[in-house]
């Protein structure tokens, strides 16, 4: 049996905050604004991964509202969110996913991210495609006020 899922997630950016893409921090002037550490990407990939099971989504596992979750590593959710997946009798086929942001560019990180998503996940690099994109400085990643992923991710029993 084969399930694909979709995800998106966007977040804020502000001066003061920090940026993690990928589960990796990158040098910016700004950052995220979220309740956990706002890593688009992961959040957009844990809700394409629990869509493909029609498993809710991101914000009904792990609520913003949430103090336990306050500043949590986005890695972690991702680990709870395939373990949900697993006790289902699923495991991941594949990812592709796209970051949108005007800046910074990203393609000196792609590859950190795309290992650091197959160790928390425990599968092959070569089944996780990370891809980024400028919006030609249109909307509001354009105007650098925010970020956002989109993701897509096959799992099969």
């Amino acid at each position: 049996m084969f399930k694909v899922g979709f995800g998106y997630d966007v977040h804020k950016l502000a001066k003061g905050e920090s940026l993690i893409l990928g589960g990796i921090e990158i040098e910016h002037t700004k950052g995220t604004v979220a309740h956990s550490d706002g890593d688009v990407l992961i959040h957009a990939i844990i809700d394409a991964m629990l869509g493909a099971d029609a498993q809710k989504d991101i914000g009904y596992w792990f609520p913003d509202n949430n103090q336990n979750l306050k500043g949590i590593d986005s890695k972690i959710l991702l680990k709870k969110a395939n373990e949900i997946l697993k006790n289902r009798g699923f495991k991941i086929g594949n990812i592709d996913s796209t970051i949108a942001a005007q800046q910074p560019k990203l393609k000196p990180y792609i590859d950190q991210m795309r290992q650091k998503l197959a160790d928390v996940l425990e599968l092959e690099i070569e089944n996780i495609s990370v891809k980024a994109t400028t919006t030609e400085k249109l909307g509001f990643e354009g105007r650098e006020e925010g970020i956002s992923a989109y993701a897509v991710v096959l799992i099969h029993k």
